[in-house]
């Protein structure tokens, strides 16, 4: 075919035009739909443990001009109690500079629930775009621990940051109940010790020394006290012995003093009768004399006959009854000449004052001062003590009291 030079310079600038076009198009950068936000950038590994490390930056995809608005890229899911943080999601870069993967941390869970699972690295932003911030899931509860809740940071278009992670809160194990814990004697009624064996008998007189200083008296007849050194314990026995008084405790017959200067008084009693009274007086409690004015006081928690008992010709106190000890007493006061005696330096009169219980008792604790205090505010004077004894009282027939316990105590 024969080749006009017209048409071949036509050919060649048409094949050169093609050319260059196809070289400007594969110059031109394709712009990425607008929800995609380019190639997304890849943030490292989460970062362990309690805080975890930042997440290095990476550079994002080939951005066009102007990247689109990016939503929020997706955390990684959340570990399981127990594990360490879970790894973080791949952020989605915009297109434009480098979007920088937010590092993920794993907050350590509490004490006894696990640790709660990483969050995923947030969205870079490119150009004006911002990358959303995610959230970490809450750790898992174990017990009554409650794991952590670690926060992801947020990736800044073109610098990235981990954000730090907050360490669960320690379990805490719960308060105990607190108690009052009340005031009780050491006396068990329930389980009252056997009497003790052996021991020193007396027929008559005085001695022991603190709270073991015993007194034997009678009037008539026969009669025994048998005391066990170092024990608080005592047994009395009588044999048609007139007024008979047996009795255990403190004696401070060469310093009297006001009953408030001993602090507080009382006394565990544990005791068992047999025999009789001869139809006559018979008291169980406890017992004493003072000075300045001269008194001679009973506190009766018990007798052969049934309580309360009547001393004869007493004049109730003011404020009786008294209420103490889980029982009521009738407090009263009488005048009296004695059957033999006193401790007051031999006076012909004196005053008796008593506290009689209502029911029988024959195991218990006896709050002394409570009732010199009650006697005290019905303006009845004790003047100063010369002893607190635990008594057993006769004024006839034969018998045996054992007091397994006889024990006074003060405490300041």
């Amino acid at each position: 075919m024969k080749h006009h030079p017209r048409s071949l310079r036509t050919a060649v600038v048409a094949s050169t035009l093609a050319a260059i076009a196809l070289a400007s198009a594969c110059a031109t950068e394709i712009t990425p739909p607008e929800d995609s936000g380019g190639i997304a950038g890849t943030g490292p590994a989460a970062g362990s443990g309690a805080g975890g490390h930042a997440g290095a930056a990476v550079t994002g995809g080939t951005g066009g001009s102007t990247g689109g608005s990016a939503p929020a890229g997706t955390g990684g899911a959340v570990g399981t109690g127990g594990a360490m943080g879970g790894t973080g999601g791949s952020t989605g870069g915009a297109g434009g500079t480098t979007g920088g993967a937010g590092g993920t941390t794993g907050g350590a869970g509490g004490t006894t629930g696990g640790t709660s699972g990483g969050v995923g690295g947030t969205v870079g932003s490119g150009g004006s775009s911002k990358g959303g911030a995610s959230t970490g899931g809450s750790g898992a509860m174990g017990g009554a621990a409650m794991g952590g809740r670690a926060a992801g940071g947020r990736g800044a278009g073109g610098v990235s940051s981990g954000g730090a992670g907050t360490g669960g809160t320690s379990s805490m194990a719960g308060s105990s109940g607190t108690g009052s814990s009340g005031t009780s004697s050491t006396l068990d009624c329930a389980n009252v010790p056997a009497m003790p064996t052996g021991g020193q008998t007396h027929t008559s007189g005085q001695g022991g020394s603190d709270n073991l200083a015993w007194q034997i008296w009678s009037n008539a007849g026969s009669g025994q006290l048998t005391t066990f050194t170092g024990v608080p314990a005592f047994s009395a026995s009588w044999n048609n012995s007139g007024n008979y008084l047996g009795r255990l405790g403190f004696e401070w017959g060469n310093k009297p003093q006001k009953f408030d200067a001993f602090g507080t008084i009382s006394a565990d009693f544990a005791e068992s009768l047999t025999g009789n009274s001869g139809n006559q007086w018979s008291y169980v409690g406890m017992y004493g004399w003072s000075t300045n004015p001269c008194i001679e006081w009973y506190i009766i928690d018990d007798s052969f006959g049934k309580m309360p008992v009547n001393p004869g010709n007493c004049t109730n106190m003011s404020n009786s009854p008294l209420s103490v000890d889980g029982g009521q007493y009738t407090m009263c006061v009488r005048s009296t000449s004695g059957t033999g005696g006193d401790r007051c330096g031999g006076a012909a009169q004196w005053n008796q004052y008593y506290s009689i219980r209502h029911d029988n008792r024959k195991c218990g604790t006896i709050s002394v001062t409570e009732h010199f205090k009650a006697w005290a505010a019905a303006g009845n004077d004790l003047g100063t003590l010369l002893e607190v004894k635990v008594l057993l009282e006769v004024g006839g027939g034969q018998g045996t009291a054992n007091f397994a316990v006889a024990n006074v105590s003060k405490t300041m």
